[in-house]
């Protein structure tokens, strides 16, 4: 069984083949996935998902590249979904310095709100970092993030802060770049974390893991990237599906025949 933690199901580029694709997930192993929605279109539509598939659940929040579009409307609107018994985290939030329509000011004051929220609704966050890291380590600590945890989603930066972000009671999740030959980091990533922290994930239909760099990205590749942590690590990939699924199933809260 895996547990792709990442997934945008909700993106106009699954619209003429969703059950196909959910197929081909199942088919791989895939057993439970997280779909992740970052306005309002994109909550709109992973709520719609997870009231008709049961193994699917919930991530609501907004991203950084657009905060300066978030309203106190959105945000109560938010809140409100927290309740909704299959949403399982907030997010994705964060940082994003690399595109700049929303200035750096404005994304901080929009990830500060979201992590208050999350504290408030005690529900872990789902992290998103582009070129960010310290700032984003240092909003988690002085907003006291660590006390619902949660996941670096896509993680891309060094070992160090890798640990540095498991001290603040996050796990960190994997995807398609593990698997690329020039990837460094995130190998280095996933040998120095221990496999009790580490999660995978797709990100779908984004950063397609090798042999499919370039494509259209969907969940049943998730399962190359629990291949690559396995023969990073030297275990078997039945342990890396068994410990990385347990852990997905720990950080949102979910009972595992839920």
């Amino acid at each position: 069984m895996l547990f792709d933690t990442h997934v945008h199901l909700n993106a106009e580029q699954f619209d003429s083949d969703l059950n196909e694709v959910i197929g081909r997930a199942k088919e791989s192993g895939v057993e439970k996935m997280v779909v992740v929605g970052f306005d309002r279109p994109t909550i709109k539509k992973a709520m719609e998902l997870v009231e008709e598939y049961d193994f699917l659940y919930a991530s609501v929040g907004w991203h950084p590249v657009d905060a300066i579009d978030m309203t106190d409307e959105d945000l109560v609107w938010i809140e409100e979904l927290s309740a909704h018994p299959k949403v399982v985290a907030l997010g994705e939030m964060g940082l994003d310095y690399h595109w700049d329509k929303s200035p750096k000011d404005v994304q901080k004051e929009v990830f500060r709100k979201q992590i208050r929220l999350a504290r408030k609704v005690q529900l872990p966050i789902v992290i998103h970092n582009r070129d960010a890291t310290a700032d984003i380590v240092e909003i988690l600590k002085e907003e006291n993030a660590q006390e619902v945890g949660g996941i670096m989603h896509c993680f891309s930066g060094s070992a160090e802060t890798a640990m540095e972000c498991v001290e603040l009671n996050f796990y960190i999740s994997l995807g398609g770049p593990v698997t690329f030959k020039n990837a460094k980091k995130p190998k280095e990533v996933a040998n120095v974390v221990p496999i009790e922290k580490l999660l995978v994930e797709t990100d779908c239909p984004y950063l397609a893991p090798h042999p499919y760099r370039g494509k259209r990205n969907e969940p049943a590749y998730v399962r190359l990237v629990a291949e690559e942590i396995a023969s990073i690590k030297e275990i078997s990939i039945e342990e890396v599906e068994k410990i990385t699924t347990q852990n997905a199933l720990r950080v949102f809260n979910i009972q595992a025949d839920r």
